[in-house]
């Protein structure tokens, strides 16, 4: 699911469908965040058209983070395009490394003005090396941040993640090519 290029497809000697959870978060988003006063924010100039697109069905608004990478897991906010100023904002992110780009992110936004909790959503599942090195690893200067996923694997649980589940996606997919019906029907 939710492969980071498309082009890993490539890599297989076997067909492959790319899944995508942007169902599962864009319902999960209706249901917690749709109305006035919400913003998308793309963390980085790379995630802008995933941003436009979530925005453009929530009716939300966007902003954009200009960051500069110093080397590797380094960032630093440079300016944040777009108007947060009293607004609830949610992070749309795709992967999550060692989480300093989301704190950076919602530190640059807090002091920006943005109103109350902020809530990240990305895809495909759970954090990367600082997971891995770090089982009880916790974005801490996140401030109330709520990180939620769609995850393919159980997850345990933990105060700020949610982990949303993708098995109706993958048990649709299942039986639709079992039954020869089409699979990219399934894609936003």
């Amino acid at each position: 699911m939710d492969l980071h290029a498309g082009q890993i497809q490539d890599f297989f000697n076997i067909p492959v469908d790319n899944l995508f959870a942007t169902p599962i978060l864009l319902e999960y988003m209706k249901k917690n965040y749709q109305g006035d006063g919400t913003v998308i924010v793309s963390p980085d100039t790379g995630g802008v058209e995933r941003a436009r697109a979530f925005g453009k069905r929530l009716g939300a608004n966007l902003a954009i983070i200009d960051k500069r990478r110093e080397g590797p897991n380094e960032s630093q906010v440079m300016n944040i395009i777009g108007n947060v100023k009293d607004r609830r904002v949610i992070i749309l992110d795709d992967l999550i490394d060692t989480a300093g780009t989301i704190v950076q992110a919602a530190e640059a936004l807090k002091k920006r003005g943005r109103q109350g909790d902020f809530g990240l959503l990305y895809a495909p599942g759970p954090f990367r090396t600082g997971h891995r090195e770090n089982p009880g690893f916790r974005p801490q200067g996140a401030d109330r941040g709520r990180i939620r996923f769609p995850s393919t694997k159980r997850q345990r649980p933990a105060s700020k993640i949610k982990v949303l589940s993708v098995a109706g996606i993958l048990s649709e997919a299942v039986r639709r090519i079992y039954y020869n019906d089409s699979v990219s029907s399934l894609f936003i």
